[in-house]
C-alpha cells in the first residue's frame, strides 16, 4: 500500500506542476541557529493561494473530470480558495458556500481567484448549517462535493507536500512538524515517508481533535472549539485520515495555546519578514517542546499557510504580549484624595508604559477602581512594581488571564 501510495503522490505531484511550481523548501538560519538544529521551512504560504489546501482540490479534481462538471464545497478559509483557484483552472463551475458571518476580505479573495467560474454563497450563521446547505445543493444538482480533508483523492494531493520535501532536501528529514486540524496534510505526508522519520503532531489547545481520537481509538467531536486558530480549529478529524494516522504515538502530539502560537507569529514577522496565518505557525512554535530531540539534525517545518488578515495584528500582539508576561491589566483600588494618581504613577519603572486606564470615580465611596494595564520590556519588571504597590497600600487584582473578565474590559 505505502509504495502505491508513494507512486500516486508523485503522480500527482508532477501533474500539479503544469499549474504552479513547486513550493520552496528553505533553510532558517535564525531558527537553526535558536535550536541548534539544521532547520528547514516548507513554505506552503508562498503558493498561490497562500496555503497547501489547492493540491487535494487540484488532485480530487482531476480525477473526476470531465465526468463531472460542478463543484461544491463548504468552507470559510483556505478550502474554499483552493476550490476557486481550481475551477479557474480547469473551466469548471464551482460553488462554494461559505457562513454569513465570513469576513469580507476572505469573500472577496474567494471570488478573485474563482472569477466567472465561482458562485458564492453566504448561508447560515455556523458552519453547519453551511455544510448542510453544500450538502443539499449536491444530492439536488448532482454536484461533486469537494471535503477539505476527509477524502483519498484530497490526501493524495497533499502528500505531494512530502514528494517535495524529499526532491528538494535530497533525503527524508531527521523529524518533520506537520499542524494537525482535520489531517489531510498529516495523514498525507505520514502515509508518504511513513517510519522513515520522526514526526510531531502539532494541535492548538481548543481543538485536540487528533488526540482526543487517538485516546478513545476512534474520531470524536471535541465541540466546543476555540476557532482563533482557523486552519487547523476543527472539532473532529476525518475518519479517513484517523485511518492513517491511528498508529501515531500520543506522546508525538504538541498541544500549544492559541496566545503561545501569536508570540511565534509576531516573531517571525518581526526578524524573517514572514506572514504566517496562526496554523502556519504551529510548527514552528513547537519546535521548542522538541528542543532536547532535534539537535544536530535535519527537521523540516511545514508552514501550511499565510492567509493572514492584518486587521487581526493588534488582537495577534496583545495576545503575544500577554502570554510572554510583557503585559499585564489590573483592577487597582484607587484612593479618592488629591495625590493619589501622582503617588501611583511614581512607582512606576523607567521601562514601564501605561497602555491602558480608565477612572470612573464614585462619589459615595473612599476608594474608585481604575482598570489600568502595564506594558514592560520583561517580565520581570513586574515583580519590583507590584511589590513596591503593596508597599504604598494600593490593592489590585490580575485579571491578565481572566478570560471571562477580559472579553469584556480589555
Amino acid at each position: 500500500m505505502t509504495d502505491m501510495f508513494k507512486t500516486a503522490a508523485r503522480s500527482a505531484a508532477q501533474q500539479m506542476r503544469e499549474v504552479f511550481p513547486a513550493t520552496p523548501l528553505m533553510r532558517n538560519e535564525h531558527l537553526s541557529e535558536k535550536y541548534d538544529a539544521d532547520i528547514w521551512l516548507k513554505r506552503e504560504d508562498l503558493s498561490p493561494v497562500r496555503s497547501y489546501k489547492l493540491r487535494g482540490a487540484f488532485n480530487a479534481m482531476r480525477k473526476v473530470i470531465p465526468e463531472k462538471s460542478v463543484f461544491v464545497c463548504a468552507s470559510a478559509g483556505n478550502h474554499a480558495q483552493g476550490v476557486a483557484f481550481m475551477c479557474s483552472h480547469f473551466g469548471v463551475k464551482g460553488v462554494i458556500f461559505m457562513p454569513v458571518t465570513t469576513p469580507q476580505q476572505k469573500i472577496q479573495k474567494t471570488k478573485m481567484f474563482g472569477g466567472l467560474q465561482v458562485e458564492v454563497c453566504l448561508i447560515g450563521d455556523y458552519f453547519d448549517k453551511t455544510l448542510a446547505a453544500a450538502q443539499q445543493y449536491c444530492v439536488e444538482e448532482g454536484a461533486h462535493f469537494l471535503s477539505p480533508f476527509d477524502d483519498e483523492d484530497v490526501i493524495e494531493g497533499q502528500a505531494s507536500v512530502a514528494v517535495e520535501i524529499e526532491e528538494q532536501l535530497g533525503r527524508v528529514p531527521d523529524h518533520i512538524l506537520l499542524p494537525v486540524g482535520g489531517g489531510g496534510l498529516s495523514s498525507g505526508v505520514y502515509s508518504y515517508f511513513q517510519n522513515e522519520c520522526r514526526y510531531s503532531f502539532v494541535e492548538p489547545e481548543g481543538a485536540p481533535s487528533l488526540a482526543k481520537a487517538l485516546a478513545a481509538g476512534a474520531p470524536v467531536d471535541v465541540s466546543p472549539i476555540n476557532s482563533f486558530v482557523d486552519g487547523a480549529a476543527v472539532a473532529k478529524i476525518g475518519q479517513r485520515n484517523f485511518a492513517r494516522l491511528d498508529r501515531v504515538a500520543e506522546s508525538d502530539v504538541i498541544h500549544l495555546a492559541e496566545d503561545r502560537i501569536c508570540v511565534t507569529i509576531i516573531e517571525m514577522l518581526n526578524v524573517e519578514g514572514i506572514v504566517l496565518e496562526p496554523a502556519g505557525a504551529l510548527s514552528i512554535e513547537a519546535l521548542g517542546e522538541v528542543a532536547d530531540q532535534i539537535k544536530g539534525k535535519t527537521i523540516v517545518c511545514v508552514a501550511s499557510g499565510g492567509n493572514f488578515d492584518f486587521e487581526r495584528l493588534p488582537e495577534v500582539k496583545e495576545r503575544a504580549q500577554r502570554y510572554s508576561g510583557v503585559k499585564k491589566y489590573f483592577i487597582l483600588r484607587m484612593p479618592q484624595r488629591p495625590g493619589a494618581l501622582k503617588e501611583f504613577l511614581s512607582i512606576l519603572g523607567p521601562d514601564d508604559d501605561i497602555c491602558r486606564f480608565e477612572y470612573l470615580k464614585k462619589s459615595a465611596r473612599n476608594f474608585g477602581s481604575v482598570l489600568i494595564g502595564i506594558e514592560t520590556r520583561s517580565p520581570d519588571s513586574f515583580g519590583p512594581f507590584l511589590a513596591q504597590l503593596k508597599d504604598a497600600g494600593f490593592t489590585y487584582t490580575d485579571i491578565t488571564n481572566d478570560e471571562t473578565l477580559a472579553q469584556f474590559v480589555l
